[in-house]
């Protein structure tokens, strides 16, 4: 699979673009690559999605957000494709979209949006995901259930019998809104509503499909595959597209909304892309030197202890830390070293250790040279 190029390089825009830059690059990409211009070019073809998935998410406020601090990985759950993760149509870039090339001299006017109805978007979903460090670490794939509307299979999901085709409503001739003139002493008022008869929608159901009642969807139970890249955080917010609930009679299906939930490990604290575990030696390993066993992400990692460590020595496991979620690097494990002090001791114990009391050797000595540890830890994160 080839690498997503940046949403703003496909635009031709800079990152401090305004909205309307944005709608001005998309809108000339679009009327470019238009399939209507180019027919039989696949290439064309796949420009025009391409621009109308970066459209999706920069004119979008709060997925541009996302995008500028997370990047493609923060848009869907690393699913690879990227605002159309969800398995968008032609039909449905051109209904959501169309609505910027409204208003005549559009030579697709038929196709934007020219004078016919925009087609709803279903609403969002937002769930939790639990993950545990290795899963934030290294990225992983879920297989979810989630209960969502999904169209009706039945009727295509328009609500009618057999899937036969909607009539306009008598109401306001298709319209979906009804005009009310008053008489008032300033003259005649014209107002404006949403049509009570086809509630807005310009077409009625005159035999409605037994499946959905109607409705053109029902709710069930949906299996759903996150692919979540390396990475993630707490807190974090990954979106799928085409895969939140379904509008009513036909539309456009609303986001999945993935809040990620980071569990705590019992060994192992993550700091940024780095891990750090504390490390407890008794006194005569840290003196003599030892080999033992730690926790890391992916398992067991044996480690030397030189003889004479002191407490507070900080040592580093390259690459044993969380993957950079925008790139290939991965952080490292640190290991802060403690010694452990006896609470209680045998009569035996303590005559040992008194003898060893006044040795000179006992006597600390710390180098000029010899770090604290803010200085330890400042060399390792700087």
């Amino acid at each position: 699979m080839s690498k997503k190029r940046d949403y703003y390089e496909v635009l031709g825009v800079s990152k401090s673009a305004t909205a309307d830059e944005i709608k001005k690059a998309y809108r000339g990409l679009a009327f470019k690559f238009h399939p209507d211009k180019n027919p039989g070019d696949a290439e064309a073809e796949e420009k025009f999605k391409e621009a109308a998935e970066a459209y999706s998410v920069l004119s979008d406020e709060g997925k541009r957000q996302r995008y500028d601090q997370f990047g493609h990985a923060g848009m869907n759950g690393g699913a690879g494709a990227g605002g159309f993760g969800g398995g968008f149509t032609m039909e449905d870039i051109f209904s959501q979209f169309g609505d910027i090339f409204g208003g005549g001299g559009s030579p697709f006017g038929d196709i934007f949006g020219g004078g016919g109805q925009r087609r709803r978007k279903g609403t969002d979903l937002r769930i939790k995901l639990k993950l545990n460090l290795k899963e934030v670490a290294n990225g992983v794939e879920k297989k979810i259930k989630v209960k969502r509307y999904v169209s009706c299979n039945t009727c295509s999901g328009n609500g009618a019998k057999g899937g036969t085709s909607l009539s306009n409503c008598t109401t306001c001739n298709g319209s979906g809104q009804v005009r009310k003139v008053v008489n008032t002493i300033m003259g005649q008022m014209v107002s404006t509503s949403t049509c009570p008869t086809c509630a807005g929608e310009g077409k009625i159901v005159k035999e409605r499909c037994e499946s959905c009642a109607g409705e053109g969807r029902l709710m069930q139970d949906d299996m759903i595959t996150l692919n979540i890249p390396g990475g993630v955080g707490e807190g974090m917010q990954l979106s799928m597209s085409g895969k939140g609930n379904a509008p009513v009679r036909g539309g456009i299906p609303g986001d999945l909304l993935i809040v990620i939930d980071e569990e705590e490990d019992e060994m192992l604290k993550r700091d940024g892309n780095n891990v750090v575990f504390d490390l407890h030696l008794n006194f005569a390993d840290a003196s003599l030197g030892t080999t033992l066993e730690i926790p890391t992400i992916d398992g067991k990692a044996r480690i030397n202890i030189e003889a004479g460590t002191q407490s507070g020595k900080i040592l580093r496991l390259k690459g044993k830390g969380i993957k950079d979620l925008n790139g290939y690097a991965k952080g490292d494990q640190l290991v802060h070293v403690s010694i452990w002090t006896p609470q209680t001791m045998s009569a035996e114990e303590k005559a040992m250790l008194e003898k060893l009391r006044d040795s000179a050797n006992f006597a600390p000595k710390p180098g000029k040279n010899e770090k604290n540890f803010f200085e330890k830890m400042k060399d390792f994160f700087h």
